[in-house]
Parts: structure tokens; C-alpha cells; sequence
């Protein structure tokens, strides 16, 4: 029940029920990838059947894919949907300017795409994700198979003239193999601990052979919904300016989320 959750999951809770308030009949959602964005999918399949909603989903994993289809939400491809209204999803971090480190579950290709091709992009978070700096979140590179060790060393080799306070790489691994993405890539994590210059780090990373993308998410975010785990939210909009305070009251009989307790 939703009055038994731990503090961090309650702030997860309250943000995504906060942004899908945002969702409107008839649109088209970009829907997230992740333990934050598994509350705002439910949310939303909350809504589609016992209010009648009706969205399209485009999803940003094939967890997502499956978890949307099992709660009731109609999923389409983003070739089918071409535009999308809003996306809400999570982030491993994000700062004063709504920059993002995203792909901590690693579907950051699909995440960014997503995103962009998108009206509107909302972040739901816990308040431990607001960072000063970005960097203390391990940055993922997703990257071909082919050669990954010699794009890990030419990155390495990069970092060496970024302005970034540690220069530690590491192949992602799923057990005992390298973890594969659903386009089939790899992941290699930076550990950076600060990133001076996100933009700048963004641009050269994307240049690199053998790199299909980063998980740096810059000026896309347009809202970033905080939850605190007394049932506080902040909607903070970036081209607006403005930050929104509310407050969400736990309902103890609602156990729509009992099994993402984990």
C-alpha cells in the first residue's frame, strides 16, 4: 500500500502521480524506462480504466512496452505516432537547469529520441536526484560492439582534456556478460564525479566512432516534477520560470503498486 512505502519510494509515487495529472485525452505519451517511470505507467493505466482515458503510448524499452500493454495502455511505435504531446520520464540526476544524466537502466538511445520528438518533456524525480553539479551518477556511453575497447580507450583518452574531476571507465556488465541494450550496444560507464562542462562533454562524446549516444540530456527537459517523501511535490518548469508547490495524501487502501515495492 501506498502508506507503507519507504520514504524515497513515497516521493516517486507522489511525482508521477503529479505529472500524469499532466496527461490529456486524446494524446500521444512518450513513457519512460525505469523504477520511477514503472509508477507513472501504472498511473497512467490507473487512469485508462477507471476514468476512461485515452492515450497512446510510445514506450522506451521493452519492459515498458510489456509493462504499459499489462496495465491497459494502447502502445504504439514512434513511427506510428511521428510527434508526441508530452514525454514523462525518470533521470539518474539533474541540476538547476533541468540538465539530465539519464540510462541508468540503460535504454538512454531510445530515452533521448523519445524525448526529442516530443512537445513537452517531464522529468519525475526524488528530491535526491537534484544535484549541483552533474557527475556523481556513473555517466553511461552507449557504444557498438564492434571495437569497444578501443572506443573505451579513445574515450579515456578524451577525458583527459574535459574539464571533469575523475576519468574511470568501466564496461557494464549483466552477470558474468556485457550488458546489451535493446538496440544490441553496449554501455560504458563514465565515472566522473563532477562534469564542469556537460554541453561541451555531449558534443565531443557523440563525435567519437563507434559512440551511438550519451546519456547527457541537455536543454530537453522541460519540467521536472519533485517528490518528497511527506507527500510533497514541486513542479518546476524551466521556460516558465516558475515552481509549483502541492501536496498528495496516501490513500492506505490503494495497493495498485504493491508489487514495484522491491
Amino acid at each position: 500500500m501506498a502508506g507503507e512505502l519507504s520514504p524515497i519510494d513515497k516521493a516517486k509515487f507522489v511525482a508521477a502521480k503529479r505529472a500524469a495529472d499532466m496527461v490529456e485525452d486524446g494524446m500521444r505519451v512518450g513513457l519512460g524506462t525505469g523504477s520511477t517511470a514503472s509508477w507513472l505507467v501504472r498511473c497512467l493505466g490507473e487512469m485508462v480504466r477507471e476514468d476512461g482515458l485515452k492515450i497512446k503510448g510510445v514506450p522506451t524499452s521493452t519492459r515498458t512496452a510489456e509493462l504499459a500493454r499489462e496495465v491497459g495502455i494502447e502502445v504504439i511505435s514512434l513511427d506510428e505516432a511521428r510527434w508526441l504531446d508530452i514525454t514523462i520520464d525518470g533521470a539518474d540526476e539533474f541540476d538547476g537547469d533541468l540538465n539530465l544524466i539519464k540510462g541508468g537502466g540503460g535504454a538512454l538511445l531510445q530515452e533521448k529520441i523519445v524525448a526529442t520528438a516530443s512537445d513537452q518533456m517531464v522529468v519525475i524525480a526524488d528530491v535526491g536526484k537534484e544535484v549541483e553539479t552533474l557527475g556523481a551518477f556513473p555517466l553511461p556511453v552507449e557504444v557498438i560492439p564492434f571495437g569497444w575497447q578501443t572506443t573505451k580507450a579513445l574515450i579515456e583518452e578524451t577525458l583527459i582534456s574535459m574539464d571533469v574531476l575523475g576519468r574511470q571507465t568501466s564496461l557494464r556488465m549483466n552477470g558474468e556478460v556485457p550488458f546489451m541494450t535493446d538496440e544490441g550496444n553496449h554501455i560504458i560507464d563514465l565515472h566522473l564525479s563532477r562534469i564542469g562542462n556537460a554541453r561541451q562533454l555531449a558534443m565531443v562524446l557523440n563525435q567519437m566512432p563507434g559512440v551511438v549516444e550519451n546519456g547527457l540530456f541537455i536543454d530537453i527537459c522541460d519540467v521536472v516534477v519533485v517528490g518528497f517523501g511527506d507527500g510533497r511535490v514541486e513542479l518546476r518548469d524551466i521556460n516558465a520560470g516558475t515552481i509549483e508547490e502541492d501536496r498528495l495524501d496516501f490513500v492506505e487502501e490503494d495497493n495498485l503498486f504493491t508489487d514495484l515495492m522491491d
